[in-house]
């Protein structure tokens, strides 16, 4: 439910306390706690960087989404400085002031819920609503002891500090750099949390600068994808060993430069891989979803991988791009079968999967009962076994979108180049065994690349075909 318009007496209340910064920051202590997000907004629109920072030296909720109210009235670079500054009081433990200050949390992520009345009023487990109605009698003074005693606890406690990451170039930016800076010299009383990290093209000396400030254990979603030299690709391994809360991994175009000597990208591609069964295996809850795409993976780290207690509840799974067509079928068999009761999206898009692989995959398959999305695009599959996987999933009543390879039989050459008539002929034949089975008659699926201009073709249920094709 979104922020209501206020009336207009309150309007006119927050201008007026405003035109004399001075005295609206001396009013923040008598201030009711229900005025202070409609002044704070007003504050940050416009720009009274010391009522912004008093404000959160006085701020009378558990958290603070600083970083909404910025993407909403995106105030110049003073201003949020200014913010960072009121947490100075704070982890610095000066005398209070009557009001007992009670931030725990600055929410810098722009993108944060934007339900501001339920986070003000302090929804986190522990944490009492400032707008609770007042309990009496022994209730009362029981309350007034134990909230004492948290209020203790909480001022010891370290400041949160909540954060989305993307690490390339140009970062950090002079916001980013002053906040780390503030990091580092309040270390112990600020954290740092980070529960989205991007990684791109960024030197890993700054990668590792800047997460050594960070709460790594409080990354929940980490999305890799870089070209790193030799020397430096483990070097991130390390950092990944302690995201022991992660919940989404993805990791892609993790690669060598061209130069790399024969062997040696194998090797050194492993330091970082092979790490992956190990960090899946200390992880404190279970993957929602694992991505590696467009990496190199070795069978055994892959066989490692499935025996991860921590892969078992799986709800996205994409090898998609990774070479599979030298590593037995079986680690990805077991892989999948220890998802299949969560298991709902699946992608092995050009893994060079075999026919007698895909064979081997099918009963695994058949088991995925929450299965909604397949897509195995650029794999060489001959039409007997699409039809083996038809017959295999057709108890999958909720697998809705299928993205096939067209089959083996529909190419007139080796280097791809679809016979628009085979193709026909074939698609086809899948509508009718569909029919037969009484599943939905739509069948998708995709031709490799064009080797002129790189465009699939689709058919859905009619071919849509590459400009080459429209050409001729």
């Amino acid at each position: 439910v979104g922020i209501r318009a206020p009336p207009k007496l309150l309007e006119l209340a927050v201008q007026s306390l405003l035109r004399d910064e001075a005295l609206a920051i001396a009013a923040l202590e008598e201030l009711p706690a229900e005025l202070f997000p409609p002044l704070f907004s007003s504050a940050l629109a416009g720009m009274h960087s010391q009522a912004v920072k008093a404000m959160v030296q006085a701020w009378p909720f558990p958290c603070l989404p600083l970083g909404a109210l910025m993407k909403e009235h995106k105030p110049h670079l003073e201003i949020f400085q200014a913010a960072i500054d009121g947490l100075d009081v704070l982890s610095v433990c000066l005398p209070l002031s009557r009001r007992r200050w009670k931030l725990q949390v600055l929410d810098l992520r722009r993108n944060a819920q934007q339900d501001f009345c339920t986070v003000w009023s302090g929804t986190r487990a522990g944490v009492c609503s400032p707008l609770e109605p007042e309990v009496v009698g022994p209730v009362r003074k029981r309350c007034r002891v134990e909230g004492a005693r948290a209020w203790l606890k909480q001022t010891s406690a370290p400041m949160e500090v909540l954060i989305d990451l993307c690490l390339k170039e140009g970062t950090p930016d002079a916001s980013l750099s002053y906040l780390l800076k503030k990091v580092k010299q309040r270390r112990g009383s600020l954290r740092l949390c980070c529960q989205k990290l991007r990684v791109f093209s960024m030197p890993m000396q700054k990668i590792r600068k800047i997460l050594k400030l960070v709460q790594l254990d409080s990354v929940q979603d980490l999305e890799v994808n870089c070209t790193w030299k030799l020397a430096t690709l483990g070097r991130f391994a390390p950092h990944l060993g302690q995201m022991v809360n992660l919940r989404r991994l993805l990791l892609s175009h993790i690669h060598m430069t061209p130069h790399a000597a024969p062997g040696m990208e194998e090797r050194c591609v492993s330091q970082l891989t092979s790490r992956f069964p190990s960090v899946v295996l200390c992880l404190k809850n279970p993957l929602e979803t694992l991505s590696i795409t467009n990496c190199l993976i070795s069978e055994a780290d892959l066989m490692h991988l499935s025996q991860c207690p921590s892969v078992s509840q799986l709800k996205d799974l994409s090898l998609s791009g990774v070479n599979l067509t030298s590593i037995s079928s079986k680690p990805l068999w077991v892989l999948i079968e220890k998802a299949s009761a969560t298991l709902q999206d699946l992608d092995l898009d050009e893994c060079g999967i075999m026919d007698s692989q895909f064979s081997a995959l099918l009963p695994a398959l058949s088991h995925c009962s929450q299965l909604t999305t397949f897509s195995f695009c650029g794999n060489p599959i001959s039409m007997a076994v699409l039809e083996s996987l038809l017959r295999h999933t057709v108890g999958l009543s909720k697998l809705s979108h299928v993205l096939y390879p067209a089959p083996l039989e529909s190419y007139e050459d080796v280097h791809g180049t679809v016979h628009l008539g085979r193709l026909a002929h074939l698609h086809a034949r899948l509508k009718q065994v569909l029919q037969e089975l009484g599943l939905p008659s739509m069948v998708w699926f995709s031709g490799n690349p064009c080797p002129h201009c790189g465009d699939r073709t689709f058919y859905s249920p009619e071919p849509i075909l590459c400009p080459c094709y429209m050409a001729a």
